[in-house]
């Protein structure tokens, strides 16, 4: 299992869809890296050779991903927190941020339903 960016990548996979494990690569970005560094899409992971790696590994360190990436993204959330922007409230109040419906939704942002007293079911 090859490791870059302290990502495992799958080896069974295609170097171009294992190279999406990382976060911040998908498959547009994934392509373009792989291009630079001259190496064929459909590549196994399990068949690169040392070189090879070494080749993608100096590619993405062109780009920002993993944890410089997950910091600068919760960096800029805690900013709009900070500012009272509408999208900081909806952060902070734990609601959907994007204009989202939630009278019938948004379960995902506002987790389980809480139980009313006294509500006959129907």
């Amino acid at each position: 299992m090859a490791r870059i960016k302290g990502v495992d990548i799958p080896n069974d996979k295609q170097i171009c869809i294992s190279l999406t494990y990382i976060y911040g690569i998908g498959r547009p970005l994934a392509k373009k890296i792989l291009n630079d560094a001259g190496i064929e899409l459909t590549m196994k992971t399990a068949d690169l050779s040392q070189d090879d790696i070494v080749k993608i590994r100096d590619e993405i360190s062109k780009y920002q991903t993993e944890g410089e990436l997950r910091r600068e993204v919760n960096m800029n959330i805690k900013t709009k927190m900070e500012i009272n922007s509408y999208e900081g409230t909806r952060h902070k109040k734990g609601l959907p941020v994007r204009g989202q419906r939630t009278n019938r939704n948004a379960r995902t942002r506002k987790g389980r339903g809480k139980t009313v007293a006294n509500k006959k079911k129907v």
